[in-house]
């Protein structure tokens, strides 16, 4: 069942999304060479606390860290770790957090020091499949008409859009429905309506979409090897249009 939110609870939402977004901003002023990832994390849930809300993914389903740090290959769920990142790193860093008892949930993607180009040109197109994507999250759009906009963008700059990972409600729960790949044609899925609020997150490949789980039950792999990036903010939709909550 999908559940509508008044704009009352979606300002709740905002106030959740506010901390990640300021969260976000202090994570970009941190990630250099030799910082760890378990550091950000810690960073990240003294912050989140600090700051009125709570963390919700330690302890979700058994996943034992607060954030999600996710480097290179690893497209998403990666566990925070002790290994240093080194120049030339991209990281994912995704965080959910609460307010109220009601959640947001985003992604940035971080260049650690000097990147390659390649990496430079996957992270600008991710971040802008998630930008050219969210005017289109309108009331009486299709999930479809967002969700091209993204393959096509991605495609047409030469990479792929990982379909095993997808895009959900959220509220009181992190995950609630829908749920919907970043995929799609126009005029196809669900129809939007007036209090949804969905997470927009497009996984962009440089290589092919296909993935794997590592041994850990959680870390989400490209199947080839090639880096991914990720950009995810958490959209409501509202008569007067998208509004992001996690910015």
């Amino acid at each position: 069942m999908i559940h509508l939110k008044s704009p009352q609870e979606i300002a709740l939402m905002a106030k959740a999304g506010a901390v990640l977004a300021q969260c976000h901003q202090e994570i970009a002023k941190m990630v250099r060479p030799g910082l760890t990832t378990l550091e950000i994390n810690d960073f990240a849930e003294r912050f989140i606390s600090e700051h009125g809300a709570k963390q919700v993914t330690k302890g979700y389903k058994g996943y034992p860290f607060a954030t999600c740090a996710s480097v290179n290959d690893v497209i998403a769920h990666g566990f925070p770790s002790q290994e240093p990142l080194q120049d030339g790193d991209i990281l994912k860093m995704d965080i959910v957090c609460s307010y109220d008892g009601w959640m947001a949930d985003s992604c940035r993607t971080y260049a650690v020091g000097k990147i390659s180009e390649e990496a430079e040109r996957l992270i600008r197109v991710t971040k802008e499949c998630l930008d050219l994507s969210i005017p289109k999250a309108i009331v009486g759009n299709r999930i479809g008409d967002v969700m091209h906009v993204v393959q096509q963008h991605a495609q047409q700059a030469g990479f792929s859009v990982v379909r095993d990972l997808v895009g959900h409600g959220i509220g009181r729960e992190m995950h609630e429905e829908p749920s919907f790949a970043h995929v799609g044609k126009p005029g196809r899925g669900f129809l939007l309506q007036e209090g949804m609020v969905i997470t927009i997150e497009p996984m962009i490949n440089a290589g092919k979409h296909e993935m794997f789980i590592d041994f850990d039950g959680w870390t989400a792999r490209t199947y080839d090897g090639s880096l991914s990036a990720q950009f995810e903010h958490t959209v409501a939709i509202t008569r007067n249009g998208p509004l992001v909550l996690t910015e």
